[in-house]
């Protein structure tokens, strides 16, 4: 089939979040399946573009006419790219925003997004599908829907609608309406309106053919008050047509047999390496070297109270008077920012931190920690415990969204599982199972047998990607009745 992806960000070029990892790698693995793909970005600020594909789009915004054009049409990794050309609206520092705040022109900045995805998808790369990503694209299934709704080249093409984060919505005032050129006759409850407001997830979570979230679990909370953060009405009603799709990751980049940023290289036949991976671990936050015999539990992720840092702040001296030391990697709210300095200042030697995004220092502590702990509040689907898994690093994580879909609890009787859960959110229940990983691992045989469990599981693209390619197909023959889905020829000729 030929799938159009819409989203704000995507990896090689753009990234805040795991949106962008996934943006770049599910296109992939779909081509390597045979499919013809290609991705809509914006293009922000540093981005390099070959050329002009079509030289303008007509866009209606706020009584006026916008003319962007769509640059791009390279292929990397069999993947057609294409972008949105507006300097106005996407030439900035930052993405959705800076430091100041959010964009105020978010919603006409991305209602552009999702004019000109259809836009391509008339004129310059017809699709069988589109597949668009959180709520910057929301909007371009009503639209199809709307504004598009009569127009023979586009009225039939199906849209599929990720919800990578149900906590991130998109939600205006009611004056974005005109402004960004939203139809009207959308704001009622039944549609967009949320609470006097606009809500551009909304409007994909009603409008998209299907739905999927990036774990099955996480499909299941968002139907639930305490994880649809208002929309578990909305996403009840259209259970039928929603999906969970665990997200896979990149082998190619996440993996220690083959990881140019780590001390050595090890792998599940020989877990050697690891210990050098843990010295040189050590040496860069600050570890003192007596330490060495004793457990490194590592955290990497951004600093928020959806990932837990909550609870580590209520129980940090009480984390602190286990016989470990930690090591922390990220940025975020800067209440957590000032826990780990101040954590570190107060252990020196057992507790290393680096407030920053690094890359490298994320790939030691993968490589180099016997323990990852991720006691989120709610997550998605989550990638570091995946990671953690391929290097034998033990998971700690809270049953939720992903985390509990990937890993399962150790069973010490019949040497099963990859890992600790807790189920309560709660520092005592973190705690807990903080208590079961450290006790375990004074048993080097039965440590070993936990990291080989997790090192043995695949969580790569290619099952996620053939699960997409039927949910596509449904997607088609849903406004295809009685017609066979179309058949993609070799991928190399997209």
């Amino acid at each position: 089939m030929r799938i159009l992806f819409v989203a704000s960000e995507g990896l090689p070029f753009s990234k805040t979040g795991g949106l962008a990892d996934v943006v770049e790698a599910l296109p992939k693995a779909l081509v390597a399946q045979g499919h013809h793909v290609a991705v809509l970005l914006p293009r922000y600020r540093g981005t390099k573009v070959d050329g002009t594909v079509f030289p303008s789009v007509t866009i209606p915004m706020g009584g006026r006419l916008r003319f962007p054009s769509i640059g791009g049409g390279a292929v990397v990794n069999g993947v057609r790219y294409f972008f949105v050309e507006d300097p106005e609206y996407f030439d900035r520092d930052g993405i959705y925003g800076t430091s100041a705040g959010e964009f105020p022109d978010n919603a006409e900045r991305y209602s552009e997004l999702c004019y000109a995805g259809i836009e391509v998808a008339k004129h310059v790369w017809p699709p069988d599908v589109i597949h668009v990503h959180d709520w910057p694209t929301g909007l371009l299934p009503v639209l199809l829907r709307t504004v598009y709704g009569d127009d023979p080249l586009v009225r039939e093409i199906p849209t599929v609608f990720t919800i990578h984060n149900m906590g991130y919505q998109g939600v205006f005032g009611r004056d974005v309406v005109p402004r960004a050129a939203i139809p009207g006759a959308t704001f009622h409850p039944g549609a967009l309106e949320y609470y006097g407001s606009v809500n551009f997830l909304k409007g994909g979570l009603v409008f998209a053919d299907y739905l999927t979230t990036v774990s099955r679990k996480y499909a299941e909370e968002i139907r639930t008050p305490e994880y649809g953060h208002g929309l578990e009405g909305v996403a009840r009603g259209r259970g039928d047509r929603l999906i969970g799709i665990l997200n896979g990751v990149d082998y190619t980049e996440w993996n220690p047999e083959t990881d140019a940023f780590i001390a050595e290289k090890y792998s599940a036949a020989n877990l050697q390496g690891k210990h050098a991976c843990k010295l040189d671990l050590m040496k860069a936050f600050g570890i003192s070297a007596g330490h060495g015999a004793k457990p490194i539990i590592g955290i990497v992720s951004r600093f928020a109270d959806q990932k837990g840092f909550d609870l580590i702040a209520e129980r940090a001296q009480e984390l602190m008077r286990e016989d470990l030391s930690l090591v922390v990697l990220g940025t975020g709210e800067r209440r957590y920012e000032e826990l780990f300095r101040a954590m570190a200042a107060a252990f020196p030697g057992r507790v290393g931190a680096r407030i920053a995004y690094d890359n490298s220092l994320a790939h030691k502590i993968e490589a180099g920690a016997d323990m990852f702990l991720m006691p989120s509040r709610y997550e998605p689907c989550g990638l570091n415990q995946i990671y953690s898994l391929k290097y034998g690093t033990v998971p700690i994580v809270r049953a939720t969204g992903g985390l509990d879909d990937t890993i399962e609890r150790f069973d010490l009787e019949h040497g099963t599982g990859t890992g600790f859960k807790f189920a309560e959110y709660s520092g005592a229940a973190m705690m807990v199972a903080v208590r079961q990983a450290v006790r375990f691992g004074i048993d080097a045989s039965v440590w070993k047998r936990i990291q080989l469990n997790g090192m043995a599981k695949d969580y790569s693209w290619k099952v996620p990607a053939g699960e997409y390619a039927r949910l596509y197909e449904a997607a088609w023959m849903s406004r295809h009745p009685g017609q066979a889905p179309p058949k993609s020829a070799a991928a190399s000729h997209i």
